[in-house]
């Protein structure tokens, strides 16, 4: 891990009119595009990702099991529409002949009984992997942190929970790691709502710098340990996490704790502006809560894992149909499932 002090820019004044005139405006038509077209592009990638989903594969038990790739469409379907079982039959239906050519609709029971199979998880979570494969030579820079969801409709925030840790067991943790720039969520692990931060880092990394070339990782302190900062060294990552008022700079066994440690005291400045890229991981929290709600729908705790999922799944082909605009890229899931490297 190589780290470089570079002096910081001199800020910019209001009357410097050259540094106005370089700033880059932003496209509002091609974003105005992205959002009024959003749906169909999202009902059109939906539709490619679940044919990937190998449709010989049958999910489920009893006398008809349903197609994986089918059964996860209709979930997604209904967590983008945020609609009830019985109200989600006649989306369906009008979206069956372009976009659903799947013979028969399955009966609202089912979809939710779905939602609980434990087999489909390994699915989602690769569906969510290959999602975010269209925007890596995009992304460079990565946040890691987790949020909750609550279990009931009614419960507080987690925003206003997250440090009374009795109330944790009531909520489902969701340990993300996303990008910095579009803010695509590369990997992602469900958990009980107390489970603890630190020890996702490594899966969440590993899973991310498997399919993305990391230059740089950030994550708040409950992140700080010997261990993750040594780990992502060893990738050639350069970890930017802050250290907790009693740490000391002492390696045992981890240079790059003590590295980063005297980078962290003699810079603070520097260190500090790269680390301030770690708010877009809480604007990818707002914006998946936002749009499909920070509560869950089920009972279940492996239904409540999948539902997790497809939010997740759900927000990554929104921030595909918003970049095929504004950064113009090409999506073809199928050559990116050629390169990823699938994780159970």
């Amino acid at each position: 891990m190589k780290i470089t002090y570079k002096e910081p820019e001199p800020q910019k004044k209001l009357d410097d009119w050259a540094y106005f005139e370089a700033e880059e405006p932003f496209n509002w038509r091609a974003y105005n595009n992205s959002q009024t077209r959003e749906k169909i592009i999202f009902l059109s990638l939906l539709k490619e990702l679940c044919h990937l989903a190998n449709v010989d594969t049958y999910a489920g038990s009893g006398r008809r099991p349903q197609e994986a790739g089918k059964m996860i469409l209709c979930m997604c379907i209904k967590v983008y529409t945020s609609l009830g079982s019985r109200r989600l039959l006649p989306e369906l239906e009008l979206l069956k002949d372009k976009y659903l050519p799947m013979g028969t609709i399955p009966h609202f029971n089912t979809i939710c009984n779905y939602f609980g199979l434990s087999c489909l998880t390994k699915w989602l979570k690769q569906l969510i992997e290959l999602s975010a494969l269209p925007l890596a030579q995009l992304e460079k820079k990565f946040a890691i942190d987790s949020t909750g969801f609550s279990e009931r409709k009614y419960l507080e925030k987690w925003s206003s929970v997250r440090q009374k840790y009795s109330m944790h067991q009531q909520y489902r943790k969701a340990h993300c790691v996303c990008g910095t720039f579009t803010n695509i969520i590369t990997s992602i692990i469900a958990t009980k709502g107390n489970e603890a931060d630190s020890p996702q880092f490594i899966e969440l990394l590993k899973q991310t710098a498997d399919n993305f070339n990391v230059e740089q990782v950030t994550a708040d302190k409950a992140y700080s340990s010997r261990e993750n900062l040594q780990y992502a060294s060893d990738l050639n990552i350069t970890p930017f996490i802050p250290f907790k008022n009693n740490a000391r700079g002492l390696s045992k066994g981890a240079p790059a704790w003590n590295k980063m440690f005297r980078y962290f005291k003699d810079h603070p400045e520097d260190f500090y502006k790269n680390y301030h890229a770690r708010s877009n991981v809480e604007s990818t929290f707002f914006m998946i809560k936002q749009r499909f709600g920070d509560y869950l729908m089920f009972k279940d705790p492996v239904a409540q894992t999948n539902e997790i999922l497809c939010k997740a799944l759900c927000h990554n082909l929104c921030v595909l149909a918003q970049e095929l605009y504004l950064s113009n890229i090409e999506i073809n899931f199928k050559n990116c499932a050629s390169t990823m490297i699938a994780h159970e």
